[in-house]
């Protein structure tokens, strides 16, 4: 288990809903999916990547709402940036995304 945090640090986390607008497995990499998310109107589009591939294809991702962290620090991956995280749970078969309902607005604030 990891250390209790305050609530105040918890609440320091920006989740919003992110609609997979498109997905792709890059060639230079045989871990990663990198995906294109819409965060609606405030946030715009993010490039964001996961490494995932082992057990999910890029077109099971794309038109899936999912909750992205958006105010974490950027971090380089290949040529580009992954500009947020999408959360997952961690299960028996490795890692599973979560799938927001068909009625979450993109950019809605994940509580």
């Amino acid at each position: 288990m990891k250390p209790i945090v305050a609530y105040d640090d918890f609440a320091k986390l920006d989740i919003r809903v992110g609609l997979v607008t498109a997905a792709s497995a890059p060639e230079w990499s045989d871990k990663l999916i990198r995906y294109e998310v819409d965060l609606g109107e405030e946030i715009g589009r993010r490039i964001l990547f996961s490494g995932i591939r082992k057990w999910y294809r890029p077109e099971d991702l794309t038109g899936k709402k999912v909750p992205v962290v958006v105010n974490l620090a950027p971090k380089k991956m290949g040529e580009e940036e992954s500009a947020g995280m999408v959360i997952m749970v961690d299960g028996p078969g490795g890692p599973a995304l979560i799938f927001l309902p068909e009625e979450a607005v993109p950019g809605a604030v994940v509580r």
